[in-house]
């Protein structure tokens, strides 16, 4: 049978940085609602390209 490796395998760097998107995006709602549209299109673009497929795709390097 074959291994079955294609499971997405989150450490807790992955968790990390998936909790500063969330944080982002909290925080550029919260900027959002206060009528502020320069800046929360920012952070959420960042939170939702960048950060969040980061923590996603992110693989440490295997301990030797």
């Amino acid at each position: 049978m074959a291994n079955n490796n294609n499971k997405l395998q989150l450490g807790p760097i992955n968790y990390i940085i998936l909790g500063i998107a969330v944080i982002l995006l909290i925080v550029g709602y919260f900027i959002m609602a206060g009528n502020e549209i320069v800046i929360s299109p920012v952070i959420l673009t960042i939170a939702y390209g960048v950060l969040i497929p980061l923590g996603l795709l992110y693989k440490s390097k295997p301990k030797e």
